[in-house]
């Protein structure tokens, strides 16, 4: 007797899904791109986490591109859906509502006015009580991004993953990935003695009081020592993390703009990520995937997984 042919899959969740929680099975090669397969929503009530993407790159200082960032990240994240997330075991999206808020709304033709367009529309993320993780885009969206919830949390500490400290000087209305720490420490809204930057292989003028750890000190002190020092620095601090995919070595993520040797493996990256769980985390981004730049997804997928394990400390510590 013949045998009935399985049902079809539904697919495309990101636009059909029924539930903004529990995890999605469609296949991971086909149906409409969003993050992990959350539902693509404008609508935050009853959500707990939005994933945000800002496609702006004209503040770069070499290689453009990372305005296709958030896109790249989208695609490579499918294969990380329905299944338990490792290493955390369970699936995140039985415990948080998250939805993918679509990209930041900009004016290629008004850079002017594009940190005041994405403090405006990321205030109305974290306003409502909703953490917001964002997919850049170069790293200057994280100044106005930190403003943004520096307006709701007060001055925070920040733990930034980097090749680069990013404290040159500081201009008035100047565009530069280059600059956003100076900017934020001399506004006040971030706390350089609860600060640490984590990777840096290059040398700056000034380090404004952040602590630092070189990719070196990395080297030596491994992936528990890295941790506490990160704990220690940061202590019970409201916190944004800030991950540059260029705090990688350019052999696990080439798809960037200014890429420096020597720098993390996706693994030492991540297992540090993950025993960060007891900071109080109010938003995080990761900066700077170029696509036009990586191979077979490498660079995209270290950013997919970096949001991943932001989304894992945030479900662990819901509980």
């Amino acid at each position: 007797m013949l045998q009935p042919l399985p049902r079809a899959r539904e697919t495309d969740d990101a636009v059909f899904g029924k539930h903004i929680h529990g995890g999605s099975h469609e296949p991971v090669y086909s149906g409409v791109l969003s993050f992990m397969r959350r539902r693509l929503s404008r609508d935050l009530a009853g959500v707990d986490v939005a994933i945000w993407g800002i496609p702006f790159d004209a503040a770069v200082s070499n290689r453009p591109g990372a305005r296709f960032g958030p896109q790249g990240v989208r695609r490579a994240s499918a294969i990380l859906e329905g299944d338990p997330q490792y290493p955390f075991q369970t699936d995140p999206f039985e415990r948080l509502a998250v939805v993918d808020y679509g990209d930041c709304g900009l004016d290629f033709g008004r850079h002017d006015d594009t940190p005041r367009q994405i403090e405006a529309q990321a205030s109305e993320v974290v306003d409502a009580g909703v953490t917001l993780l964002s997919i850049g885009g170069d790293h200057y969206v994280t100044w106005p991004l930190l403003r943004a919830h520096a307006k709701k949390y007060g001055p925070m500490a920040m733990v930034q993953f980097d090749a680069h400290q990013d404290t040159w000087y500081d201009e008035d209305r100047r565009i530069d990935h280059g600059s956003f720490v100076a900017r934020a420490v001399r506004e006040g809204i971030v706390r350089p003695d609860r600060s640490i930057q984590v990777g840096i292989r290059t040398h700056a003028p000034e380090t404004l009081g952040l602590e630092i750890l070189y990719g070196e000190d990395v080297a030596e002190l491994g992936v528990m020592g890295v941790v506490e020092r990160i704990k220690a620095r940061v202590g019970d601090a409201r916190t944004y993390l800030t991950f540059d995919i260029d705090c990688l070595d350019p052999a696990y993520a080439p798809g960037t703009g200014t890429p420096v040797a020597g720098g993390l493996s996706s693994r030492e990256a991540l297992m540090i990520l993950r025993r960060l769980g007891s900071l109080d985390i109010v938003g995080a981004d990761v900066v700077e995937v170029a696509p036009a730049y990586d191979h077979a997804d490498i660079t995209s997928l270290a950013g997919a997984a970096v949001l991943q394990h932001y989304l894992g400390l945030l479900a662990e510590r819901k509980g």
